[in-house]
């Protein structure tokens, strides 16, 4: 190429740079390269390691070292100083260079959080930034943050292991426990080194990946590729980016669109304590909303009633919106759902019979349901369960901590001590709640009462050793359906060892899954459905006693009195006007969480991750609890972020 071709590059280029640096500047944003050196702590607290000569993708250069001259490059290299410039010769004579023999003197660099910042070479960048290339060898010193609870500078401690292994700087995630689960759906784990095979073909996917979703425009324009893939690995295996077609791979990325948006919300799950209506709309609100006259519902279950009393609760909703509803409905059911692929072919199943809506009733079964909404996006996926942010399927539960808050008081005015018994259920999210506004409760009867804690999933003998310590009154699972002989069983709810050894039921919250189904399919019915969902956020469902959808079951062997103060807390937080956290709250470390002027939001309760003060006991993490227990607790744990993923897919 003579220096006149390489001069006209010049002139394109520095046109390009003009119209990025008003663009820049019209979206607010700064139209020059970042400074490291303006970023990085004035303390010196980092520490500078040499990397090596390494190639480096340029779309992961966003700065210089220093300040310089800043002003000859838009943010993303191009250059912006006239043609007669000294800067300008020399561009072009390394646009020549380059494309004669190849640029070959790696650049100079610093990376910080993943991102490379130019000390020497600038204009090598930018030359091939011009040209589109995607590589550039460089010299790379790594400045290493010092370790903090920054939850960025956490992830950044897990790249420097996952950068060990693989050698790939591509993948820069922001948040903790993305690698692990990017490894796990890959088959690997951060120990497990790569062959260069395998790094190729990374690469060549997460390329293929990344160019297809950025392709779907401006609406993807800030969202990182690699977050995204993350939410794209929930529904489909890596493996299928080596056989997919451009075409296809666009409309899987096409049909999970509100998921990727949901994502990267600040808050991506939009929590709904109350039901939305489910008042007719007017005609035209009615065809514009496309509400049906009939739905073909399906329930999808792991197990069946025979086997499972929670699905014994879930079937009995079922059989409550058959007959409130009549023939507006044809209802199908579907039992042993029990391995994801049984899963999704009684959910496929389900769709094939014509399914409008399908429920399905317990937290294993989010990612199949999953799998199968972003497939079928015409159908209403809901799953029995909390906090999942993914916007294709809604999920559906219920504010148990309002009826525990009653059990609580009753159990502190029936126990002859201040001690009283709590077997929790799992360390999930909204099980502290439940846990914290029963001692509350407790403690509103009988201010010195103190909690008991332990887990059915954990070993151990809790009832008789409660029993056996002198403790004589204990809350344990809630009953599943509003048979009242269910509380009678004295397994279930809260129940006391009277004088003579017997037992004796007191309370239990119940569910009450029909009033929940009923109010669901008549927004469907109503064509109000879709007015609840303003934004991409995943839709949680969480309504508690103000909407029937919970209720406390009250034995008869209850003395008067205690009756009349469990029938008037009932009352009042069927009526909205009691909180039961609105008052001063101490947790065991001592912390005040709540001075008494206010509640919690609905996200703060659900992500309750602490315990009250009067509790005795402690939520156990992962490895504490027993096998059985730990499918439910990968998905819903309060902490799940820390769990250790299972390998699946491989490389």
């Amino acid at each position: 190429m003579d220096r006149q071709e390489a001069r006209e590059e010049y002139l394109q280029a520095v046109k390009s740079g003009t119209r990025e640096h008003k663009a820049l500047l019209a979206a607010g944003k700064d139209p020059y390269p970042a400074v490291l050196d303006s970023i990085l702590d004035v303390n010196g607290n980092e520490t500078v390691l040499d990397v090596g000569i390494v190639d480096i993708p340029i779309e992961r250069i966003v700065g210089v070292k220093s300040a310089g001259r800043i002003t000859a490059f838009t943010a993303g290299f191009l250059p912006l100083l006239p043609p007669e410039t000294e800067f300008a010769t020399k561009w072009v004579d390394l646009c020549a260079a380059h494309l004669s023999t190849g640029i070959q003197e790696p650049i100079l660099c610093y990376e910080y959080l993943g991102n490379f910042y130019v000390q020497e070479g600038n204009k090598r960048v930018s030359v091939l930034r011009h040209f589109g290339a995607a590589r550039i060898t460089a010299n790379v010193r790594r400045v290493i943050p010092a370790l903090s609870d920054d939850p960025r500078i956490i992830a950044y401690y897990e790249f420097l292991d996952f950068y060990k292994a693989s050698g790939i700087y591509q993948i820069q995630f922001r948040h903790p426990g993305s690698y692990d689960a990017l490894l796990a759906f890959l088959g690997k784990s951060r120990q497990d080194p790569w062959t260069d095979r395998e790094k190729r073909t990374f690469s060549a996917y997460y390329n293929y990946f990344q160019d297809a979703f950025y392709s779907l425009g401006s609406r993807f324009a800030d969202l990182p590729a690699e977050e995204a893939l993350l939410v794209w690995l929930k529904v489909y295996p890596f493996r299928d980016l080596g056989t997919l077609t451009t075409d296809e791979l666009k409309k899987t990325l096409v049909s999970m669109e509100d998921d990727f948006l949901a994502i990267f919300q600040a808050e991506p799950v939009e929590v709904h304590t109350e039901p939305v209506s489910t008042e007719k709309a007017g005609i035209l609100s009615r065809i514009i909303s496309g509400a049906p006259d009939h739905l073909n519902v399906a329930f999808v279950h792991p197990l069946d009633p025979q086997v499972s009393t929670w699905i014994t609760g879930h079937d009995e909703g079922r059989l409550h919106l058959q007959k409130v509803l009549g023939d507006q409905l044809t209802v199908r059911s579907y039992f042993h759902a029990d391995s994801p692929q049984l899963a999704e072919k009684l959910l496929e199943q389900a769709v094939e019979d014509g399914a409008d809506v399908v429920f399905t009733t317990t937290p294993q079964l989010s990612r199949p349901t999953l799998r199968m909404a972003v497939k079928h996006p015409r159908v209403r996926f809901l799953n029995c369960s909390v906090d999942t942010p993914y916007s294709s399927i809604r999920t559906y539960y219920s504010r148990i901590y309002e009826a525990k808050f009653i059990t609580g008081a009753i159990a502190g005015a029936m126990a002859n001590d201040d001690y009283i018994g709590y077997i929790g259920s799992y360390p999930i999210f909204g099980v502290p709640a439940s846990i914290n506004a029963f001692a509350l409760g407790a403690q509103m009867t009988n201010p010195r009462a103190k909690i008991v804690l332990r887990w059915s999933c954990q070993k151990g003998a809790h009832q008789a050793d409660f029993f056996r310590s002198g403790i004589r009154v204990v809350s344990n699972r809630d009953i599943p359906t509003q048979d009242k002989a269910y509380l009678n069983f004295c397994n279930y709810g809260t129940y006391q060892l009277n004088d003579h050894d017997a037992l004796e039921p007191l309370a239990s919250p119940v569910w009450v899954w029909g009033t929940f189904y009923e109010k669901v399919i008549r927004s469907i019915l109503a064509g109000t459905w879709d007015k609840d969902k303003s934004s991409p956020r995943a839709v949680n469902y969480w309504w508690g006693m103000d909407s029937g959808v919970i209720d406390v079951k009250l034995s008869d062997v209850m003395p008067p009195g205690v009756e009349a103060l469990a029938q008037l807390l009932r009352r009042q937080l069927q009526e909205g006007t009691l909180d039961p956290f609105c008052r001063k709250i101490v947790a065991q470390d001592g912390s005040v969480k709540n001075d008494g002027s206010r509640g919690f939001t609905a996200e703060e309760l659900l992500h309750m991750d602490w315990l009250c003060e009067n509790v005795e006991g402690s939520i156990p993490e992962f490895h504490e609890i027993e096998a059985f227990s730990q499918p439910m607790v990968r998905e819903l744990g309060l902490h799940r972020d820390r769990i250790p993923l299972q390998k699946e897919g491989t490389l």
